[in-house]
């Protein structure tokens, strides 16, 4: 799985939607969660891909790297190093030009060698 898991990141790092999207099943349940409440949820690939590409322009940088990995009941969990560079302004007084870094944790499922569902935690 971590071979997977290393594909999709690089795929989002590069902001290669097709790439990230190729590594998912068409089931696929993308979820967020900022200080352990759920604030973003996609089923399936149509809805992930809408996401994907929509959020693209908000960095004209974004990296996201595993600094632990460990696999337990068909499952993989990272512990996440996200760093970033704002494109453009936001409402929320963030500029473009401003970097963000924060540490957060992933848990990945996959199914028949495609992933079918990733959680990110933050916050």
């Amino acid at each position: 799985m971590r071979a997977l898991v290393d594909r999709y990141l690089d795929a989002y790092n590069r902001m290669d939607v097709a790439a990230m999207l190729a590594t998912m099943q068409d089931e696929v349940v993308f979820e967020n969660y900022t200080a352990g409440v759920l604030s973003l949820r996609t089923i399936g690939i149509a809805e992930l891909r809408h996401l994907a590409e929509s959020s693209r322009h908000l960095f004209s940088m974004r990296r996201q790297t595993i600094i632990a990995w460990r696999e337990a009941d068909d499952r993989g969990y990272a512990s996440i190093h996200f760093e970033g560079t704002f494109a453009i302004d936001l409402p929320n007084g963030v500029r473009a030009g401003q970097s963000i870094a924060l540490d957060g944790r992933s848990e990945f499922r996959q199914h028949d060698g495609k992933l079918v569902y990733i959680a990110d935690h933050s916050g």
